[in-house]
């Protein structure tokens, strides 16, 4: 393999603000915030808006997520003039 063309691949916390929950991966994505984990380590920290802890196909229940006013922003690209 060629050196120096790769991502760097390293441990990661993402964060579903949703539901405050948290898990510890690998992945190339990357953050300037951080944050403490339970084994005492500091690790960037990614946050999401649904994980399986958050989605209605996993969960099972039924939620309303609507964070980035999609319906508002819908109604005013489509409203009558």
């Amino acid at each position: 393999m060629k050196a120096g063309i790769h991502p760097k691949y390293e441990s990661v916390v993402f964060w579903d603000q949703s539901s405050d929950f948290k898990f510890l991966t690998k992945s190339t994505m990357s953050s300037k915030e951080t944050i403490k984990w339970e084994d005492g380590k500091e690790y960037p920290v990614i946050k999401i808006e649904v994980s399986s802890a958050s989605h209605p196909f996993y969960t099972g229940k039924k939620m309303f997520l609507d964070t980035a006013g999609r319906v508002e922003k819908f109604m005013n690209k489509y409203k009558k003039k």
